[in-house]
């Protein structure tokens, strides 16, 4: 199954990047750093039609299996993931044929924190997202880690993870 990692930090080389590297390196995944594209909030008039969103989700739309990637900032994504999907609204309103072609795709999530477990409204605004798009949810890949992330430390749940999420 083709997968995209779209990686959502406002740390290059942090802790969810480097987790994030880890698995598309693992499963030939394709890495999409939101820090790399010019995506504007979401906007009712939609003056934002030329940033690179609609670009971004034209390759996005190529894979069958999205994992969205950010760490958890105050119980909630980095604030570049959250203008990511709130950029989503275009897809049911003036590009919905582009939506329709998420029906058939499934999703997870990566996640970084320090908290020993995440905090249930994280994943759970995934989980309602993707539900809301048609997408098939799989799981969340949680990691904690205080300071940098040591990788060798998660590998049981990064195997189930891996396991899971890429199972049909």
């Amino acid at each position: 199954m083709r997968t995209v990692i779209i990686l959502g930090s406002a740390r290059n080389q942090g802790n969810t990047h480097l987790l994030a590297s880890y698995v598309a390196n693992d499963t030939a995944a394709t890495l999409f750093n939101l820090s790399d594209y010019e995506i504007s909030p979401y906007d009712y008039e939609h003056k934002n039609r030329d940033d690179d969103f609609l670009l971004l989700m034209n390759e996005v739309l190529e894979f069958e299996h999205i994992v969205l990637a950010s760490p958890i900032y105050w119980y909630a994504p980095s604030s570049v993931m959250k203008v990511f999907l709130d950029r989503l609204s275009d897809l049911i309103t003036i590009e919905k044929s582009l939506g329709r072609k998420l029906r058939d795709k499934s999703g997870s999530v990566i996640a970084t924190g320090c908290d020993l477990v995440p905090p249930p409204c994280f994943e759970q605004m995934f989980q309602l997202t993707y539900r809301y798009l048609g997408i098939d949810y799989r799981e969340m890949l949680y990691c904690p880690c205080i300071e940098d992330i040591e990788i060798y430390q998660h590998h049981a749940v990064i195997d189930i993870f891996l396991g899971k999420s890429h199972a049909k």
